[in-house]
């Protein structure tokens, strides 16, 4: 066997091992979506316009022509310096995902349409760099939800856990105790959630929320920190956030035009 294709075979064997065990839950239960989060980390704004237009024109066509639905791509709301740009790509399962770049290589429209950032020179790149995780979504949330059209703010959070039994707990917390039916009640609107299967800062969960504004932002949270359900759980022992959460990130965010979220 020639070194290149050796190589590439170990490459996708050491990934498919990796996910193996998911994929048999997304048998199981093959109505669970799987996501890819992208952030794009950007020098200045020529990289940014160049990575929304890839988006708007090629890639968020082409993924559909594709099955993925509902594609998210968005920039910071209150950025410090030059914004991230985080996309969202739902896939319906494992199989989907693992398929799709060979698909896209094969569609000549998007080749072309997705030239400018696909062939971007190394002088002058597309992008700094590209983190990219793989979740998959909660037992009690296992599609996106798209909210209703109209002015809105977007709230991606993340738990980062001390340990995979921490993760465990506060999956179980979101999804049997109640805490995702929580946010629906009160109004956030989830997007989704989504446990992080590949990715930096494993283990964690992330989920997406939405507002209308700063204001409806803050008053909802205020609304959940009141609520007798969420006190009732919270208080729970095994479920105290010192136990389960090490860490938690919260970034505000803005639609880019052509998104679909």
């Amino acid at each position: 066997m020639k070194r290149r294709s050796f190589v590439k075979a170990s490459v996708l064997t050491g990934a498919a091992a990796s996910i193996l065990p998911y994929s048999g839950m997304a048998k199981e239960k093959s109505g669970t979506e799987f996501y890819e989060l992208r952030v794009y980390q950007l020098k200045d704004e020529t990289q940014q316009k160049l990575v929304e237009n890839y988006f708007q024109t090629a890639a968020i066509p082409a993924l559909n022509k594709l099955g993925c639905k509902n594609i998210g791509v968005f920039t910071e709301l209150k950025p410090t310096g030059q914004t991230k740009i985080y996309a969202l790509i739902p896939f319906k399962n494992l199989a989907d995902f693992l398929t799709v770049q060979e698909k896209l290589a094969l569609d000549t429209d998007y080749q072309e349409k997705g030239a400018p950032y696909l062939t971007a020179p190394a002088t002058e790149p597309a992008y700094e760099r590209i983190k990219s995780s793989l979740l998959k979504a909660f037992d009690h949330a296992p599609n996106l939800q798209v909210p209703k059209p109209g002015q809105r703010i977007f709230e991606l959070r993340r738990y980062e856990h001390a340990s995979e039994s921490a993760g465990k707990k506060k999956l179980e917390m979101f999804n049997d105790a109640g805490e995702v039916d929580i946010f629906k009640r009160l109004g956030f609107n989830p997007v989704f959630f989504g446990e992080t299967v590949i990715g930096d800062h494993r283990p964690n969960l992330i989920y997406m929320i939405t507002f209308d504004d700063v204001a409806a932002h803050d008053a909802h949270w205020k609304a959940f920190g009141a609520d007798a359900e969420w006190k009732k759980i919270s208080t729970i022992p095994d479920y105290a956030d010192a136990k389960l959460v090490s860490q938690i990130t919260s970034t505000l965010l803005q639609p880019i035009n052509g998104s679909q979220i």
